[in-house]
């Protein structure tokens, strides 16, 4: 088990916060066709690297758990979302759940790699960065993989290849998540190192 110290569990209940606070209002989602660009993969890994592989893990829970309600319209309207809830309520949360609080998961244990390895600003960017690409990885996979078959996406895909698909359908929406996100975890994340608030070494 992985035990919190205070100043840990502290910090994990802010970014669990700030991710509601972004959930429920514009700063988290900006919504571009069927798709959204996500912001809020930022305090997941922020959460990750102050309190470690569980607390990334509770943080990008939360954001699974608020994505998903965003497919019967709670905190948001999410178009796919509603789309493949109407298809299959159960896969629909698998496809929005897990591959968040993977990513949460995975962060905690990339952050430990980084920072021994890179100078703290680096370390943080590069932290962010891996959120933004994997939740889009984690995000897409699990769409072709569970709802690949029904007519919307077939629709959607148009006969290209799926690794086509995936690239068209993500385009400028990934890269401005992973841009953003190295931006500002790798400031956020140096200034909270500075403060002791995240364990560099």
């Amino acid at each position: 088990m992985n035990k919190f110290t205070l100043k840990q569990f502290v910090t994990l209940a802010v970014m669990v916060g700030v991710l509601l606070l972004m959930s429920y209002t514009p700063l988290g989602y900006m919504n571009i066709g069927p798709l959204a660009i996500s912001f809020n993969m930022i305090p997941v890994a922020i959460a990750a690297m102050a309190t470690g592989p569980i607390g990334g893990a509770i943080a990008g829970a939360t954001f699974g758990l608020t994505s998903f309600l965003q497919c019967i319209g709670v905190g948001g309207t999410s178009a796919m979302g509603a789309i493949f809830f109407s298809i299959s309520p159960w896969l629909a949360f698998v496809q929005r759940f897990i591959p968040r609080l993977l990513d949460g998961l995975l962060l905690g244990y990339l952050w430990r790699f980084f920072r021994k390895h890179m100078p703290t600003y680096f370390a943080c960017a590069f932290t962010g960065f891996c959120a933004a690409f994997l939740n889009t990885l984690f995000f897409m996979t699990a769409l072709v993989v569970l709802f690949g078959h029904t007519e919307y996406v077939q629709g959607l895909i148009n006969g290209r290849n799926v690794i086509v698909f995936v690239c068209a359908f993500v385009g400028i929406n990934a890269v401005v998540e992973m841009v953003a996100a190295w931006v500002i975890t790798g400031a956020v994340g140096t200034a909270l190192t500075k403060a002791r608030l995240i364990k560099n070494k």
